[in-house]
């Protein structure tokens, strides 16, 4: 009997991996495993991507100026703030329209669908001589600058990108030497996995609630 209860009460979970963030889904919900269908594909559309970009940059990977990485918020493509512009400036410098054109053929062709991020950092020493109020300015107008970049040169459309500079509150080394510094200065390129809220009926709602799975024989 206590077995018979404990079946008829579990509710089986099912998680999955995305671009290091794990998700839970009820075995036997239909609109989760339309979730789990979605975020497989996108894995693997960020997968492709990744291998595209590492080919595409791979003198750029090796000179260290690029950097790809899969990690919890999608796939990240870090550009050194170097490499982009020149010292505290946010003009984009011809030199590394490259770099941009060939994250942007990426963009349109293998993940078209998928929303785009772009945030600026920089280090934490002072503004001194630029003209910038604050690093939060300088970072927010280099990524609105890659934005623009990709919208108005490459055509990306707009209302996939989004631009947000974070100034130097999110360092990824150490300001205390040049070598950390340069790293922290940088713009990233994140593609964003996208998740499509599914319409339920009253039905599955209540199915969703109990945990129970329908019948086969209504479920077409």
């Amino acid at each position: 009997m206590k077995n018979k209860l404990f079946k008829t009460g579990l509710i089986i979970f099912l998680s999955i991996t995305l671009a290091g963030c794990t998700f839970i889904f009820q075995k036997g919900r239909r609109s989760d495993a339309q979730k789990i269908e979605e975020l497989s594909q996108q894995l693997d559309e960020l997968n492709q991507a990744k291998r595209l970009l590492e080919n595409a940059l791979s003198k750029e990977i090796q000179d260290k100026q690029v950097k790809l990485e899969m990690m919890e918020k999608g796939l990240v493509i870090t550009v050194l703030g170097d490499v982009l512009f020149d010292s505290g400036k946010a003009k984009v410098r011809s030199e590394s329209f490259s770099i941009l054109d060939k994250v942007a053929t990426v963009l349109k062709e293998n993940v078209p669908k998928l929303n785009v991020g772009i945030e600026g950092h920089t280090d934490n020493l002072p503004i001194k001589f630029s003209g910038w109020r604050s690093n939060w300015e300088l970072s927010t107008a280099r990524a609105l600058s890659v934005l623009h970049y990709l919208v108005e040169e490459k055509n990306i459309s707009p209302e996939r990108v989004s631009a947000i500079g974070y100034g130097e509150y999110t360092p990824v080394a150490s300001n205390s030497t040049k070598e950390g510094r340069q790293l922290n200065r940088r713009v990233e390129i994140v593609i964003l996995p996208q998740f499509t809220k599914t319409k339920e009926t009253k039905e599955t709602k209540e199915t969703e609630e109990t945990g129970l799975q329908e019948p086969a024989e209504n479920l077409k």
